[in-house]
């Protein structure tokens, strides 16, 4: 299935894009798309059932605003250089262990909704990124087989950074990571069924009508069920949880200067195959 969540913001309200892309009203059938309904496969049960009845009124999503799909996500959880080719690119070396950071959950936002500079920004970077939703309470995990049992769905993710703030302006990389619209999500959350390899799907992003990303999560160094069975021995993760598993070589950052690090008025729009797309107008905060 590909759940979704349309409307304005604070007010979305749950909905099912169908097979013939067809938007579906799902909020006479469960209340949202959250962490309570993806824990439970009863609940999931009667969308499937509305949706192969027929029984779900349409909706006309002529000028509606897509959200994220997921709401009260408890915690973004992130990796940082987890794709051979983007450490090269960076000239880091690829880690012996997943690199874990965090964005606050209040950084997601809608897919298409307006990403804002930071003030005194020099540096903003793209980073197209498979999201990993959690449909299971993890923790301490036994086996990579066992962490994809956990999960719920997948989504696009877009992982935007301020360099200078992230790297060059001391502590960790949480300055560079949380500014406000730093996490576009969605356009859906398609159901772990529809995705049978996570590690078979092509990333590509686009600033200004030019391709600057273009990889595959096969090029991965740490698999989307290594992440899920590694992320599991340090913390719990519930039911709404999301995990950007890491980005691909083409960021501004791994380019030659000047790096043409975005702006306000730069568009990029960004896709994950199988998981719908993205595009961000950006403005100064």
């Amino acid at each position: 299935m590909k759940l979704l969540r349309v409307g304005t913001a604070g007010a979305e309200r749950p909905a099912l894009l169908d097979a013939d892309g067809v938007l579906r009203d799902l909020s006479g059938v469960v209340p949202d798309i959250d962490g309570a309904l993806l824990a439970d496969d009863v609940a999931l049960g009667r969308i499937r059932t509305a949706a192969e009845a027929g029984e779900l009124p349409a909706l006309d999503a002529d000028g509606l605003r897509v959200g994220p799909p997921v709401a009260r996500i408890g915690k973004v959880v992130c990796i940082g250089l987890n794709y051979h080719d983007h450490a090269r690119e960076t000239g880091a070396e690829p880690p012996a262990e997943p690199v874990i950071f965090f964005k606050a959950a209040d950084t997601v936002v809608g897919p298409h909704d307006t990403v804002l500079v930071p003030r005194g920004s020099v540096k903003t970077d793209w980073e197209v990124e498979l999201a990993v939703v959690i449909g299971r309470t993890a923790r301490y995990l036994g086996s990579r087989e066992e962490a994809l049992t956990h999960v719920a769905g997948y989504a696009v993710a877009h992982d935007v950074s301020e360099r200078e703030f992230q790297i060059e302006r001391g502590g960790t990389w949480d300055k560079g990571k949380n500014c406000e619209t730093f996490n576009p999500l969605g356009p859906w959350l398609v159901t772990a069924d529809e995705v049978p390899d996570p590690q078979a799907l092509g990333l590509k992003l686009w600033v200004n009508g030019e391709l600057r990303q273009d990889g595959s999560t096969g090029d991965q160094i740490f698999s989307v069920a290594e992440v899920v069975r590694y992320v599991s021995q340090f913390m719990t993760l519930y039911p709404g949880d999301v995990i950007n598993t890491g980005t691909p070589a083409g960021v501004a950052l791994g380019m030659p200067e000047p790096k043409p690090f975005l702006r306000a008025g730069d568009v990029v729009e960004l896709e994950v195959e199988g998981l719908g797309r993205q595009r961000q107008v950006f403005a100064s905060a």
